[in-house]
């Protein structure tokens, strides 16, 4: 499935879609509510049956503008055959300027560092704001963040943590667009949590992770980002870093999507030592003893191949860093069963929910901030939201004019628990559920690392090495 381009503009990949899914028919019900494309894709598949109406160009094109990929659907393929689809089109029809604006965080956020209270400024105009909405096409109710004074970037250099430091503890932090441009005191507060852990930190270049780029299907961008980012990543790895990422999107990405059917290529096979007639798939080791479902060449060889979105990049290169990644709170788990995280918290008196982002549970990593938070004394959090569950931000797609009704569509569940729970904060990693939490609820939202951060700062530095 690499990107490659297609007369027809997708519509025979998004075709392919539809009919192996109707086909199937096991989200017709399952993801009702917690996604925009399969039920429409069932209502086109029903009305071309019932009716003989044909499933025409714009159908099928309105069809790939519904997936999120928030990852929640069974079957892995099928979001990525729709970027697949979106990518072609693109590749034949170019990137329209309104969608390349939106998506582009990155440069977003470096043009915003260079005049942060001169754009606030002109945005809180309303005539500047709707020009500004009107040429992003972005919905009139949506309101764009307000850029800090400072990104995290600039304080990062600031601060030297662009040189790597020495020691046993270190870390290198990918803190993505979103806390590196919008919410930099999310990615301080990973910085201080990290440090008063005993761990030395290194802010490594580094670029947009590429998930806004890929869901939009500019494949063009989104593999140069992703190669630099790998890169760069690995040089740290290589140099006994271990890499963290405090945005389950960006870690999401790099963890899972990455890595997507690099086990089936042949270098990986090599190396793990398949025979001349086997595939070896890592599996767990309470299901196969030596951590391997084999699989007879002869009969799979035509279905499992690296053929996938990053299928240019090397796949041993992929893995290793998808293996070694670890989301922050995975990271500071660990560390705490290592005996490395001793820090006392200080009292936070409060009584909050937590949201475990889509992007986050599909990591495989467990639910590691709510242990982490229940060490706070005084403060009380409850889990909300259930497997399926998702805020229906989707990133910069939540903007858009044409998905914004959609996106609270997919939240409603969501907000009607937390509205239910009634906290006096919500708690959440995610900084697009972020969004979207402080557009439809009136809570203060933080993320994990910020509540653990503040706890910190509350110590009693007499007690801290208690």
């Amino acid at each position: 499935m690499s990107p490659s381009p297609d007369k027809d503009g997708g519509q025979a990949t998004i075709r392919g879609v539809l009919d192996g899914c109707a086909d199937c028919d096991t989200c017709r019900f399952l993801m009702d509510e917690c996604c925009l494309l399969f039920p429409d894709l069932y209502r086109l598949y029903d009305r071309e049956k019932e009716q003989g109406c044909v499933v025409g160009k714009q159908d099928l094109r309105r069809l790939a503008e519904l997936c999120t990929l928030c990852g929640l659907c069974p079957c892995p393929d099928i979001p990525m055959q729709v970027i697949q689809g979106k990518t072609e089109r693109v590749r034949t029809e170019g990137m329209p300027l309104a969608i390349n604006l939106l998506a582009d965080m990155q440069r977003f956020g470096r043009l915003g560092a260079l005049a942060p209270k001169a754009i606030n400024l002109a945005l809180s105009f309303t005539p500047t704001q709707r020009l500004a909405q009107k040429t992003a096409g972005i919905h009139p109710r949506r309101q764009l963040p307000r850029l800090p004074d400072e990104s995290f970037f600039a304080w990062a250099r600031r601060n030297r943590l662009g040189r790597k430091p020495q020691g046993k503890a270190k870390v290198a932090y990918f803190a993505g667009c979103s806390a590196g441009y919008l919410f930099p005191q999310v990615a301080r507060a990973a910085v201080a949590v990290l440090q008063r852990s005993g761990v030395a930190v290194f802010v490594p270049p580094q670029q947009c992770c590429g998930m806004p780029t890929l869901v939009e299907g500019d494949a063009k961008t989104t593999l140069r980002r992703a190669r630099f980012n790998l890169n760069v990543l690995l040089e740290a790895l290589r140099d006994g870093f271990d890499i963290v990422c405090s945005c389950p999107t960006c870690g999401f990405l790099m963890k899972v999507l990455l890595k997507d059917r690099a086990y089936y290529a042949d270098a990986y096979q090599r190396k793990v030592g398949a025979g001349a007639d086997e595939v070896k798939v890592p599996g767990t080791q309470k299901a196969v003893p030596d951590g391997f479902v084999h699989l007879k060449k002869s009969m799979y060889e035509k279905i499992l191949k690296d053929d996938g979105y990053f299928s240019d990049i090397d796949p041993l290169e992929r893995i290793e860093l998808a293996e070694n990644i670890m989301d922050l709170g995975e990271y500071l788990d660990h560390l705490g069963q290592d005996g490395g995280l001793k820090p006392c918290f200080g009292e936070v008196k409060g009584r909050m929910v937590y949201y475990q982002p889509c992007h986050q549970r599909q990591q495989n990593v467990g639910s590691p901030y709510p242990d982490l938070l229940r060490r706070i004394p005084g403060l009380a959090v409850t889990a909300v939201g259930g497997p399926l569950d998702c805020c229906g931000m989707g990133g910069s797609l939540g903007f858009k004019k044409d998905f914004y009704d959609g996106s609270l569509r997919l939240a409603t569940p969501l907000i009607r628990k937390i509205q239910a729970a009634a906290p006096e904060a919500i708690i959440t990693d995610c900084l697009s559920c972020r969004l979207q939490f402080q557009h439809l609820l009136p809570f203060p939202v933080m993320h994990p690392i910020e509540v653990l951060s503040n706890a910190l700062e509350k110590t009693d530095p007499g007690k801290e090495n208690q």
